[in-house]
């Protein structure tokens, strides 16, 4: 019996969550990207972290953030290279608690915007 998936911490799920071309849109074609392989692109290449400092925020192993990026970078090239749609959605993932006080992540933070819901069952 496999081992259970460990919840990936974020931030906060991204504002926009689709892209693609701007001419025809062929529905078909698209490249679904998880909330937790979004994160990690933004933290590693937005924010510049390592990819130690990236594992310590989303609560997971160096490993683990090493094949996300990996996934991560494969999905971005195949939408860039092959003209598809984007979709941000779906993952194992939890967003961050955010300080009651003053709306900010504990760990790196920024502003809370809580736009949708994680998937943390409550």
């Amino acid at each position: 019996m496999p081992r259970p998936r460990k919840y990936r911490r974020v931030c906060c799920l991204p504002m926009v969550n689709e892209f693609g071309p701007l001419k025809e849109k062929d529905l078909n074609k698209f490249v679904l990207m998880t909330v937790e392989e979004y994160e990690t692109i933004r933290l590693m290449d937005l924010e510049n972290l390592s990819q130690e400092e990236t594992a310590e925020r989303m609560g997971v192993a160096r490993s683990t953030i090493q094949r996300i990026y990996e996934e991560a970078r494969k999905k971005l090239a195949d939408f860039i290279v092959n003209g598809k749609i984007l979709k941000i959605e779906g993952g194992d993932y939890r967003v961050c608690d955010f300080n009651k006080d003053d709306n900010r992540c504990p760990s790196c933070r920024r502003y809370g915007r809580m736009h949708g819901h994680d998937n943390e069952e409550d």
